[in-house]
């Protein structure tokens, strides 16, 4: 998908896959969600090769999901550190996670706990305005003219 054309793209899942579609880029937002911030955690968690994982690092901070910020001077070292609007994805990944764990789930997974609780979140996606669950009704999208 091209970028630059998907970002005139006047449906918004369109326009966010064009920079977001790619897993290395959400296995990214999901370890900085847990608290991973610099590139040698990112790079040993997700076994990704580094020219890799500085295009998407690029990315997320060119698209604002991600802030640089310089944690040491000598030797020059940057940490990652999660946006506003990297903590609203934040839902988005736990819902991955449960369409994943209801669709793929064989084997052995890791499972999504409330750090209070301890109990294992369940997510669902719910409209603000009418209260329903998503996926209950029919929606429609409209196009603008």
């Amino acid at each position: 998908m091209n970028s630059k054309k998907s970002s005139t793209n006047i449906c918004p899942i369109a326009r966010t896959l064009a920079f977001l579609g790619d897993a290395w880029t959400i296995l990214i937002l999901r370890d900085a969600n847990i608290g991973s911030t610099r590139f040698d955690q990112f790079r040993k968690s997700l076994g990704i090769a580094p020219t890799m994982l500085t295009n998407r690092l690029e990315t997320l901070t060119e698209e604002k999901l991600l802030e640089k910020r310089r944690y040491s001077d000598r030797p020059p070292r940057d940490e990652y550190i999660l946006t506003e609007a990297g903590r609203d994805y934040l839902p988005i990944l736990y819902m991955i996670a449960a369409w994943g764990q209801k669709h793929r789930g064989e084997g052995k997974l890791a499972r999504f706990l409330d750090a209070e609780t301890g109990i294992e979140i369940k997510p669902v996606a719910i409209d603000a305005v009418s209260g329903a669950e998503i996926g209950t009704r029919p929606i429609r999208m409209l196009v603008p003219e």
